[in-house]
């Protein structure tokens, strides 16, 4: 499978009543999908999957690839610190029609790096699709490192990874052990460019929830070569980019998208409400982009 351009962790839209919002997931598939995004990602960190019931996380991953229709790549959230738990979220997906699947290294465990290359091995044999490797440090206490991934090419349908370390020489050094074996996807809005740079060929986006258009141009500039285009796109979301963490995520890309008129509903606890403080800051933000605040 050809892993390239950007691909949009969605988010799980709720109800006051803390339901799931169907139609409300449906409508902003549509939205992304025409905006030429390559891809959805469901049931990820910005869609709040560590308070999704596995019952609900599958349903959100069902909702995605029946509105999707095929138009475009559906990488299915399938992670869990359990990895029976995540083969099974794997499977689910898999037989329901999703292109691949984003498995997230193993948090609060603290696995070794043998541990983690266990875990891998274990979904990898379970499942035929593609599986994009999740490096999220900041949330998950563990780095998966480049010597790790190295091995894991050695499985044929381990054919990715999304990098979100924040460590631009790891990232290269990703890249010179696993070269065309491994495509390397920016787990960091922020860093899309700088990665592209050295080998990365896309962006599991955060910020695409709210301006796909912007994020897809970037990637697609800087792969005809106008690099100058690309940077410049780059420094005008930068303000944006770091808007989306001024809370933790997904408090403020759901702000965002509920001021715009997109229905991202409420949040689950342990999240809450962003502050007055930082709503504020993120409105000035948004009025910069003429995204049109409804507020």
């Amino acid at each position: 499978m050809i892993f390239k351009g950007c691909y949009v962790a969605i988010v799980t839209p709720f109800r006051d009543d803390g339901s799931i919002n169907e139609q409300a997931l449906r409508s902003n598939i549509d939205f992304l999908i025409s905006k030429g995004v390559a891809g959805l990602v469901p049931c990820g960190t910005t869609g709040e999957s560590a308070t999704l019931s596995w019952e609900e996380h599958n349903r959100v991953v069902d909702i995605t690839i029946d509105q999707a229709k095929g138009k475009v790549q559906i990488i299915a959230g399938a992670g869990s610190n359990n990895t029976e738990e995540s083969i099974a979220a794997a499977r689910h997906a898999q037989d329901k029609g999703a292109d691949a699947l984003l498995c997230i290294t193993p948090y609060y465990n603290k696995p070794t790096q043998e541990g983690l290359f266990q875990h891998y091995k274990a979904i990898s044999s379970s499942v035929e699709i593609p599986i994009v490797v999740y490096n999220v440090p900041g949330r998950t206490s563990v780095n998966l490192l480049p010597e790790t991934l190295e091995r894991l090419c050695a499985f044929k349908n381990i054919e990715c990874v999304k990098e979100a370390s924040g460590n631009v020489t790891q990232i290269s050094e990703i890249h010179r052990r696993c070269g065309d074996r491994l495509t390397i996807l920016s787990g960091d809005d922020a860093l899309t460019l700088p990665i592209l740079a050295i080998g990365g060929k896309g962006v599991i986006s955060v910020v695409g929830n709210i301006v796909p258009d912007r994020m897809v141009k970037l990637i697609d500039e800087y792969f005809k070569g106008n690099m100058d285009v690309a940077l410049k796109i780059h420094e005008e979301l930068l303000p944006l980019n770091q808007a989306m963490f001024v809370e933790t995520n997904p408090i403020p890309v759901k702000t965002a998208m509920n001021l715009i008129g997109m229905n991202a509903g409420t949040l689950r606890l342990p999240l809450v409400s962003i502050s007055e403080r930082n709503k504020q800051e993120l409105i000035s933000v948004l009025c910069k982009y003429n995204l049109g605040i409804k507020e």
